[in-house]
């Protein structure tokens, strides 16, 4: 088996463990508890106490919770224990890892806001105390936003809107000049949502109190909207539901975070999560390049640049990418994108190339009849 499904084997196992452990805690300590409440009403009943006690006392001991949870425990150890020792394994990714000296602090900090993004606020503090991470002012404005987005979203999980639309409300300007449909896929789902509880009147009120700002922009929709209200017996097969609710509450929350931070200028996943998504889907190619070119490890840690490319999905790509015009060549590090004067962009290579092939180190630009220099170019970075 490759290291990638021998790693995930051994995590399975240790979740599977884990919930046969939760499982076991539970109902051994709900049949505790169920002893304990008898014995208590018979207590209360005046029943002789000493009587009371010693059926509670052979209760405990025919469930016998301590050696029950103990069991499963020590079951849940050992998986927990081979994993770390399969991942300790100095063969598991042989020449595919490098030894590099990480930033711990660093680390800690990505942690902590991966853990506040993912609304894990106790465990995020638990790591705060525990591993002394410093909390400047940028892993504070970090943990601020988390803690913002998070009122905003977590009601959506139970339909209500009213933090989100106080939100755009405060942001509606700078919502709009990025086009926004927030606010109108909320009112839509908030809709639906009565059309579905079949509260007719209830949908009428809320369709008059919100549709009105929407009516010109997005005529179409509000017709299709309020048609609804006829449908509401048969909502599912109402012909334009799904182009009206195609978000759905869990995409829309999606799109709220996104949005949210982009206002923030901030991305909208932690760079952890991609860090880790991006390294898992290159991984298996990493390795098999690795396996068909026979590298070894030192070889491979003296390596600055893939020989390969590794296709990431779209999500994973940050950067824009710049061809020159002229030269049809892809831009890099060593021949970037330039601005001319004219506001037109040629790659460095080719404005060398152009300024040379002039006696007086002015040329004119390709595209239009400006002239120039290379030392009026400016330098784009992507």
């Amino acid at each position: 088996m490759d290291p990638i499904g021998t790693v995930k084997d051994g995590f399975n196992q240790v979740a599977k463990r884990q919930k046969h452990y939760h499982s076991t805690s539970q109902a051994v300590t709900d049949r505790a508890f169920e002893a304990f409440v008898d014995s208590l009403v018979q207590i209360i009943m005046k029943h002789d106490l000493k009587t009371v006690l010693t059926e509670l006392k052979l209760k405990l001991d025919s469930l016998s919770p301590i050696n029950q949870l103990q069991e499963s425990q020590k079951e849940w150890n050992t998986s927990l224990t081979k994993f770390e020792k399969l991942l300790g394994k100095s063969d598991m990714f042989p020449a595919s890892s490098r030894s590099i000296d990480l930033d711990h602090q660093l680390v800690d900090k990505m942690l902590v806001e991966y853990l506040y993004r993912h609304g894990l606020f106790e465990v995020g503090d638990r790591l705060v105390k525990e591993a002394q991470v410093e909390v400047d002012d940028q892993l504070s404005e970090a943990i601020g936003r988390s803690l913002e987005i998070h009122r905003i979203t977590e009601p959506l999980k139970q339909k209500d809107i009213e933090p989100a639309m106080q939100w755009i409300s405060e942001n509606r300007e700078k919502l709009k000049e990025h086009g926004s449909k927030l606010e109108l896929e909320l009112v839509s789902l908030k809709y639906l949502e009565m059309l579905r509880q079949g509260k007719r009147s209830d949908a009428l009120r809320f369709a008059r109190a919100h549709f009105p700002k929407f009516a010109t922009p997005h005529s179409e929709k509000i017709r299709r909207l309020i048609v609804a209200l006829l449908w509401v017996s048969n909502l599912e097969n109402y012909p334009h539901g799904e182009e009206l609710f195609s978000l759905g509450w869990d995409k829309t929350s999606k799109e709220l975070t996104k949005q949210y931070y982009h206002l923030h200028d901030q991305p909208s996943s932690s760079p952890l999560a991609v860090l880790l998504s991006a390294g898992v889907q290159s991984l298996p190619r990493i390795l098999k390049l690795v396996r068909v070119m026979g590298l070894e490890k030192e070889e491979w840690e003296e390596m600055k640049q893939l020989p390969v490319d590794l296709e990431l999905r779209d999500e994973f790509r940050f950067h824009s990418v710049f061809v020159c015009p002229v030269s049809r060549e892809q831009s890099d590090e060593y021949n970037p994108p330039m601005m001319l004067p004219c506001r037109h962009v040629l790659c460095k290579q080719t404005v060398s190339r152009l300024s040379q092939s002039c006696s007086t180190r002015r040329f004119k630009c390709p595209y239009c009849t400006a002239h120039t220099t290379a030392a009026a170019c400016r330098q784009l970075y992507l």
